[in-house]
């Protein structure tokens, strides 16, 4: 397997028990464990993509990664996986208090 898809599988994996964590702590902005998961993984993957780029010690492409570098695919993958977890967790939030708001100034109004 190359350097690269051992990287991301990392990187998703760690996203996704990343946004599970997220979602556990902060149950406003909890998913459910399989959106906590997707987003988690979604974030995983790309967040740590990305730092592998502006931080190319996490980017090792080498067959057989190091254990400074998996330690670092763990860490970046686990964080970008929370935080996407937390924006959208937010957002679903968000979105649900408006509708609820909308809903019952409608009930009041009609």
């Amino acid at each position: 397997m190359s350097g690269m898809l051992i990287n991301l599988i990392i990187q998703i994996i760690s996203g996704a028990v990343g946004g599970n964590v997220a979602g556990g702590v902060a149950k406003n902005i909890d998913l459910g464990t399989i959106g906590n998961s997707i987003a988690g993984a979604i974030g995983g993957g790309v967040g740590g993509q990305v730092l592998g780029m502006l931080i190319p010690v996490l980017a090792n492409t080498a067959s057989t990664p190091d254990i400074g570098s998996i330690i670092g695919q763990i860490a970046s993958g686990g964080a970008a996986g929370a935080i996407l977890t937390a924006i959208v967790g937010a957002i679903k939030t968000k979105a649900a208090s408006s509708l609820r708001s909308r809903h019952l100034l409608q009930a009041q109004s009609g």
